[in-house]
């Protein structure tokens, strides 16, 4: 960062920006019909999700203390090509067209809103263009589903997508099971990216219908990819959403 030091000994903010990534993990749950707004309260209800809201923080510090040219965005749960299998998409596509068990925590209640991740990876260069220093951005997808929903249109994608099923399997669904929830498991997420929308004109192309079809035909297309990925000592066990 040095290199971006002018004269004065202050960061040249023409040059360069601190872009930080962050989660909507960092306002805890919320009731409906409410939704997280840039100034809702943080409320980490896990090491993990404290761990994030220590690193907003930090670089909100930084801003306030030095000066320094940071820009934070808070984003709901990605879903698409290359999410690593342990994650509940990837984990239940894989797991349907092997025939395993497709696990849901809890009952399956917890809502979570889904952002493609091509969108939000054009929500994230227009923030870094156009965005303001010292502002924080939410970037939702505006689909709130709930993992049960999920699961079960993940079944009824690869009844079209992947009629062929392992043998015993007649649909789909039939392998849906639930299991102990998870500590600390948060009820509902619920982005308001209306702010972004407002001001930097970004609104995200995808719905979750027709990304989740594009992510579902992606781990049919793609074997070599995940087979590659699950390889060797790695078990397809999950540990998140």
């Amino acid at each position: 960062i040095r290199k971006y030091w002018d004269t004065s000994n202050k960061i040249n903010k023409e040059l360069f920006r601190l872009h930080h990534v962050s989660t909507d993990e960092v306002f805890g749950s919320i009731k409906a019909p409410l939704k997280f707004q840039e100034i809702s309260p943080y409320d980490p209800r896990s090491p993990y999700s404290a761990s994030k809201a220590s690193s907003d923080h930090l670089v909100n510090a930084c801003f306030h203390t030095y000066d320094f040219p940071v820009i934070t965005t808070n984003c709901s749960n990605n879903y698409g090509p290359y999410h690593f299998p342990e994650k509940l998409i990837p984990h239940i596509i894989l797991n349907a067209i092997h025939g395993k068990p497709l696990p849901i925590y809890g009952d399956g209640s917890q809502i979570r809103d889904w952002l493609y991740v091509e969108d939000h990876a054009k929500a994230l260069i227009r923030v870094l263009t156009e965005g303001k220093i010292g502002e924080t951005y939410n970037i939702g997808g505006h689909n709130e589903k709930s993992n049960l929903e999920v699961v079960e249109t993940i079944c009824d994608l690869l009844e079209e997508l992947a009629p062929e099923k392992p043998a015993g399997v007649m649909i789909y669904r039939d392998l849906i099971s639930f299991v102990k929830d998870r500590p600390g498991h948060d009820v509902r997420y619920a982005i308001d990216a209306s702010k972004i929308e407002r001001e930097l004109g970004w609104l995200p192309e995808e719905t979750f219908e027709t990304g989740l079809r594009k992510t579902v035909q992606w781990y049919l297309d793609n074997r070599e990819w995940w087979e590659r990925v699950l390889s060797g000592a790695y078990r397809l066990e999950r540990s998140g959403e």
